[in-house]
């Protein structure tokens, strides 16, 4: 019986265990432009509704995200992403990325904060 129960209780970890290790908590664009610093580099999650799109440029695609948090003010409520998925304009979606600071490409085109190889999955 023991180690029935053992042999149970070892297969629900390894089933269960990789669900939850992907299961990153998504942050608000807000949170993400407050810990720059510390996030530069690390992957995030983020959700929110896609209000801009520039497919194909420089050989991805140009993503822009808005959650409602952040102020329209400052710039600190949209967050721009670049990804090979495709996405539409009031697509909902969850996006997960590479958070690069203060990227500038020259000739005027200048990023806070960019989400880099990020992959777009719609919210169901």
């Amino acid at each position: 019986m023991t180690r029935t129960l053992s042999l149970a209780t070892l297969l629900s970890t390894l089933l269960i265990t990789p669900v939850l290790a992907e299961d990153t908590p998504a942050k608000t664009i807000s949170d993400i432009y407050q810990q720059r610093a510390a996030l530069n580099g690390q992957q995030v999650t983020l959700r929110g509704k896609v209000v801009k799109v520039n497919n194909l440029i420089m050989d991805r695609n140009w993503v822009h995200l808005q959650d409602g948090s952040g102020d329209a003010a400052d710039g600190s409520n949209d967050i721009t992403i670049t990804t090979q998925d495709k996405a539409q304009v009031n697509d909902q979606v969850t996006v997960t990325g590479t958070l690069a600071v203060d990227l500038d490409f020259g000739s005027g085109y200048k990023y806070p904060l960019l989400v880099e190889k990020a992959t777009i999955t719609p919210v169901q």
